[in-house]
């Protein structure tokens, strides 16, 4: 029987090999044989986790055609990851990933480590603060005094509850747009609105754009959909989005839908001027798109001087190009999993409708709790903390890495949660196995990109501040000085294989 449970093909195995940017050779330094530096580059994949554990890895013929290199190469090169532990072979069932034994499963650099590990290892990996006590206790108790009525129901509220559905609503008329709850769909999370309308509108197959690089697990849970992914790169730096290379995407692929970020964008924090918001908005109707518009980071712009623009729907107040999901979990708090979507109301009707085979409903008490905030003022509160914290988190880091690492570049965004840093020259899935041994967790810029670009970037998150910043970013700096010297954690750095 087959120990198997994913399989990567062979063209897609090598953009990733190929993506990773090959390290100059140091003074005295010799280039490793050809299989070597294949076997380092597929061990990275595996121990970085851009190529799952127990994954099926193509035949030695497929991937020498796909690398252009000769089969005794590949051969070679799979024989000594067997010999390490990383890859396990049968006949008959072929070869796929492994991780030696009394190795950990390769961090994927996203997910929240639990509370009892933060103790020794500082987390850099999602970008979530604490909650903004003592509003989330209010909030909680506040919804618990709202709860009786709600029990005598049968609790199931595929839309959301009525109540927050017409705040929400009324948010977005006293922001300039007209929106009635009929238009508004609570979920669980912004990821739950955002699979629940990659469902109801893109089956297997179809394209979804995206910006590139864009929010890690949105393009995750999209490919996990069998949804092909066409990336829009976007402008350096601040920014935003290149409206040309928009146009001819939407022009050329016609993609069914497309994934956006307008506010504070994941990972690059670049803001969208209204000029843009208007432009992309008309090219995707022209092409018969429907853009999903992610606004979970609306509400954090940290310096006094930023002039929001209009929301995106404003430019699509009907809401039939434009579908808008919003979140609690950036504003507020990550443990609080309330989001929503607004768009037309027959959208909003085919969502509600097709959720009763996913996830029926989303947790009345939170709903109650989110409710309460909107209605007493204590989101605005609430938000107004967050802030102030991500404010000083930013402005700590910025300065603790510029000081410790003063070749990696990067702009400041005026908002978000997020920096997106150059790592000069190094590879940033090396720095992320290193950053693992030293103690800080880091995702590195693969993670943000389509088959393996950003090779050369990390995502650094607004969730440290003062003392354990700069302890960051001097753990950060060791971690650069391995990767640089040659070692990543314990390993060899791999070279990019030459035929």
């Amino acid at each position: 029987m087959a120990q198997w449970t994913s399989a990567v093909g062979a063209a897609q195995l090598a953009r990733q090999l190929r993506a990773q940017q090959q390290r100059p050779l140091g003074p005295g330094s010799r280039r490793p044989p050809a299989y070597r530096a294949l076997a380092d580059g597929i061990r990275l994949l595996v121990l970085e986790g851009r190529v799952a554990v127990a994954a099926r890895l193509p035949a030695e013929r497929e991937l020498a055609v796909a690398l252009a290199v000769s089969r005794t190469t590949v051969a070679a090169a799979y024989e000594a990851l067997r010999a390490e532990g990383f890859l396990e072979s049968r006949r008959g069932a072929g070869s796929w990933t492994a991780v030696p034994a009394g190795n950990p499963l390769p961090a994927r650099g996203l997910e929240p480590l639990p509370p009892e590990a933060l103790g020794s290892m500082i987390d850099l990996g999602c970008a979530s603060l604490p909650a903004p006590e003592p509003w989330l206790t209010r909030a909680v108790q506040g919804a618990l005094e709202e709860l009786p009525p709600y029990a005598h129901t049968h609790g199931d509220y595929p839309a959301g509850l009525p109540a927050l559905r017409q705040m929400i609503a009324d948010r977005y008329t006293a922001d300039g747009i007209p929106t009635m709850p009929e238009q508004i769909m609570v979920t669980t999370g912004a990821m739950g609105a955002i699979d629940a309308i990659c469902h109801l509108f893109a089956g297997r197959g179809e394209r979804i754009a995206v910006e590139s690089p864009s929010y890690a697990n949105i393009l995750q849970l999209m490919r996990e959909a069998g949804a092909r992914l066409v990336p829009v790169a976007m402008e350096e730096g601040l920014g935003g989005w290149d409206l040309n290379r928009w146009r001819q995407v939407l022009r050329d692929a016609a993609p069914r839908l497309a994934y956006v970020v307008a506010d504070f964008h994941n990972p690059t924090g670049a803001l969208a001027g209204e000029d843009r918001r208007r432009a992309l908005v008309d090219s995707a109707r022209s092409a018969g798109t429907v853009l999903i518009v992610d606004e979970t980071m609306r509400e954090l712009h940290l310096d006094d001087d930023v002039a929001m623009p209009r929301p995106v729907c404003a430019f699509d107040p009907a809401g039939s190009t434009v579908l808008t999901v919003g979140s609690a979990s950036k504003a507020f708090w990550a443990g609080m999993r309330i989001g929503w979507v607004r768009a037309a109301p027959d959208v909003i009707r085919s969502l509600v409708a097709a959720r009763a085979y996913a996830d029926m409903g989303t947790p009345v008490l939170e709903q109650l709790a989110v409710n309460w905030l909107m209605r007493t003022g204590g989101w605005e509160e609430a938000v107004r903390l967050r802030r102030e914290q991500a404010r000083e988190n930013r402005d700590a880091l910025v300065a603790a890495v510029r000081r410790e690492l003063p070749e990696w570049e990067f702009s400041v965004p005026a908002g978000g949660l997020t920096l997106w840093v150059r790592t000069g020259g190094l590879s940033g899935s090396r720095l992320a196995v290193a950053g693992e041994g030293v103690g800080v967790r880091v995702p590195s810029g693969p993670r943000f990109g389509v088959d393996g670009a950003f090779e050369g970037y990390v995502r650094l998150p607004f969730t440290v501040g003062g003392p354990v910043a700069e302890e960051a970013a001097q753990r950060l700096a060791q971690a650069a000085r391995l990767v640089g010297a040659g070692a990543g954690a314990g390993m060899e750095a791999p070279r990019t294989f030459v035929a």
